[in-house]
Formats: structure tokens, C-alpha cells, sequence
């Protein structure tokens, strides 16, 4: 697949897709190879000119990172465990573990390989997680390389209220600086980053519909004004204590708000390249939706109703409508309250289930983008009115890190 040339306009793809796939038995799963590289290239002009390092855990299909990692613009890797990191940096030369790990074996196998120690980078959030970290690796050994997490949510009324994910404990410059005055101390750490995910921003749409939107674009808008003076404070900090080789932020749904911030010297995406329905509720920005999955229609429960085969790929976060598959393909179709996507049926209704037999296939989008992964074995890439190549996911390679 390639992902270097520009994308073009917004497009209705279901012809291609249909006649490409229709031979193949569901379960399965489809990439679009036109809508990911035009959401590749407006991933970069978002971005202006801030490398962006893409963030495997969205994705979770080795041939695809490798194919945004061609795209100009893009560069290195945000793994989201270190046995990822360490399996991924066998063939790439910068990859940042995203979150904090206290995985023993993998951290002693880091901590004996020079190759790896100079590819991998660790995430650091707390005292005792660095204590716990050298305690493992031991003081003899290549340097191991450190990033500081910086807790970005937005707290209010004096920290009462806390708008956003709970990561980091580290939220203020002087604490950060602290951290890093400890890590330096370390004979065995490299200081090299600091990193902060404001999913506040990233991770919540701010054209959803109802009243609600106009509360998150006004919480967005507060949280992006004090992050950018806080995140420059706290990089200040931290760079008195020791040189940074770069300052990550931001994620999919705020590439342009945090590759402003002039302390910010990359940003992270993943999700994007996907475009699962999570992203059709921003304004900043349009993807084309590049993920789907396909079940069959097994039973004709009733004239209303049309059943598939499977469905309950549900989204990781808080339980509710919205962690649910969207059914897409044919159109005007919706789940039924009662049962929603389970385990082995779904059944569908809507205006147009009249038109469903037997075997007939019904598209579905993920909520999420990497997630979908963990339930094939391999991929389908489509493009034009063909299938071009079909790829092995994590799953399908034997690895299943979380």
C-alpha cells in the first residue's frame, strides 16, 4: 500500500468496495487504501509542518505502520507497551513506549540490548515508577533512555474538577522539573522527551449533536489556553534540568491547536488514518472513513428485522451507545435497542432491511480505530474495484499485548 502520493477529494467509495469484496466469506475486515492516504496527507498539512509520530496502538497492523512511516511528515512511533516497543523497534529506530510499563521481562531484555536501548524510549510518571524501573534494569548497561509524561487535563475549582484522562500525577512545571532533576540523578537514565495527551481536546468531538457540543468547545477552548502557558512553563522547567530531543503532544483530534504551541516539537496520530466514527463529530477537521468490518445476514427474524452473524466489537471507555458498531453499508440500517451488537447476533433494523437475504454482507464501522484489529487475523486492502493485498494484523502475527 502506498501512502505517498496525495489524496484526493471526498469520495462515495461503496461501489469499488462492494464488487471488490463480495467473493469473501464474513467475518472481515477492509481498509480503504484511497481513503488512508488522503487522510495520511491531511494528517500532515494539519499537523504544519510538526513531525508527527504515529501512534501504533490505532493502527495495529504492522504493514501499515510501515506505509505512513513512508509518508513524508511522519516520523517514529508511539507504541503503547513495551513488548510492542521492543517487537516494532527490531525494525525501527524511534519508538517511544506511550505509557508506563513495570513489564520485568521486557524491561531486563531493554536493559541488555545496546540496539534496543538506543531505539526504545520509556515513559516516567512518578518517583516510585522510576525506582521500580532501575531497581529492574540494574546500573550496569547501556543508558536507558526516559520521557516525563505531563498530566494535561484541565482542573478547575481549585482541582475539584478534573476534565480530561487520568494519567500522569505529574501536572505542575516544578513538579515536572523534580521528576527530571531525579532522573538525571540516575547513572543508568537518559532525559530525552516530554509528553503530554490532552484528550480532553484530542479525544472528544466538539460538533456532537445536541446542546452538549457548546459546553465542550467552551471546556476546549479554556483547556487549550492553559495548556499551552503550562506546557511551555513546564518545558522550561525541565530543559534547566537537561537538553530534550523532543516534546510530544496532541493526538488526531487536535493536530493544528497543539502543533501551534511553540514548545510542542511533534505531535501524535493514529487514529486518523482509520477515521473510525469517533471522528465524525469535530469541526476542525473531515477525515474519510478508511475501516470497516463485514458480517452476514443469517437470519430473517421477522419482516422488520434482519439478523448478522457476531457484531459486539465494542469501543474501549465508558459504557454506552456510543462504544457501539455503526452499521453503514446498505444505508438507513440502525441496531435494535434491546439486544445492540452481540457476541454471536446482531439483529438490524430501518427502512431498507427489506432489501436483505441471506448471506447478503452488512459494512460496519468501528467506534474506534486500532481496536478492530483485535478481532480478525488480517486485513483486506482495497482499492479501486480490487482487493490488493491482504495483510496479517497483530492478532494475525501472534501478538496480543493487551
Amino acid at each position: 500500500m502506498t501512502l505517498t502520493q496525495p489524496g484526493g477529494p471526498a469520495r462515495t467509495p461503496w461501489v469499488d468496495l462492494l464488487a471488490a469484496t463480495e467473493h469473501l466469506d464474513p467475518p472481515f475486515a477492509v481498509l480503504d487504501v484511497a481513503a488512508v492516504r488522503t487522510n495520511a496527507h491531511q494528517l500532515v498539512r494539519r499537523a504544519a509542518g510538526k513531525p508527527i509520530r504515529v501512534a501504533s496502538k490505532s493502527i495495529r497492523v504492522r504493514s501499515v505502520i510501515r506505509d505512513a512511516l513512508d509518508v513524508p511528515g511522519m516520523s517514529g512511533i508511539l507504541a503503547f507497551t513495551l513488548p510492542e516497543a521492543l517487537w516494532l523497534a527490531e525494525e525501527h529506530e524511534d519508538v517511544v513506549v506511550g505509557y508506563p510499563t513495570t513489564h520485568r521481562e521486557a524491561l531486563r531484555r531493554l536493559a541488555e540490548d545496546d540496539e534496543l536501548a538506543s531505539r526504545v524510549t520509556l515513559m516516567v510518571d512518578s518517583p516510585d515508577h522510576l525506582d521500580l524501573t532501575a531497581a529492574i534494569v540494574g546500573p550496569d548497561g547501556p543508558p536507558i533512555r526516559i520521557c516525563l509524561e505531563l498530566d494535561v487535563s484541565l482542573r478547575l475549582a481549585g482541582g475539584r474538577v478534573h476534565l480530561g484522562a487520568r494519567r500522569s500525577p505529574v501536572h505542575a512545571p516544578e513538579e515536572a522539573a523534580a521528576l527530571a532533576r531525579k532522573v538525571a540523578a540516575h547513572p543508568r537514565f537518559e532525559l530525552v522527551g516530554l509528553m503530554g495527551y490532552e484528550g480532553q481536546i484530542a479525544g472528544i468531538g466538539d460538533n456532537q449533536p445536541g446542546l452538549r457540543r457548546f459546553a465542550v468547545r467552551e471546556m476546549q477552548r479554556r483547556s487549550a489556553a492553559e495548556l499551552a502557558e503550562r506546557r511551555a512553563d513546564a518545558v522550561a522547567a525541565v530543559r534547566s534540568v537537561a537538553p530534550l530531543a523532543f516534546v510530544n503532544g496532541g493526538g488526531t483530534g487536535s493536530l493544528e491547536l497543539t502543533a501551534a504551541e511553540p514548545a510542542v516539537t511533534e505531535v501524535a496520530a493514529g487514529s486518523g488514518l482509520f477515521a473510525p466514527r469517533l471522528f465524525d463529530f469535530y469541526t476542525r477537521f473531515r477525515p474519510q472513513p478508511a475501516a470497516y468490518f463485514v458480517l452476514s445476514v443469517v437470519r430473517r427474524p421477522s419482516p422488520q428485522h434482519a439478523t448478522v452473524l457476531g457484531g459486539g466489537w465494542i469501543a474501549s471507555g465508558a459504557a454506552g451507545k456510543d462504544r457501539l458498531p455503526t452499521p453503514v453499508w446498505p444505508p438507513d440500517l440502525s441496531l435494535v435497542d434491546q439486544e445492540g451488537a452481540g457476541e454471536v447476533q446482531t439483529p438490524l433494523a430501518g427502512p431498507r432491511v427489506d432489501d436483505l437475504g441471506l448471506g447478503d454482507h452488512v459494512w460496519f464501522r468501528h467506534t474506534k480505530a486500532g481496536e478492530l484489529c483485535e478481532h480478525v487475523d488480517e486485513i483486506v486492502l482495497v482499492e479501486g474495484a480490487r482487493v490488493v493485498d491482504v495483510v496479517p494484523t497483530y492478532r494475525g502475527e501472534g501478538k496480543t499485548f493487551l
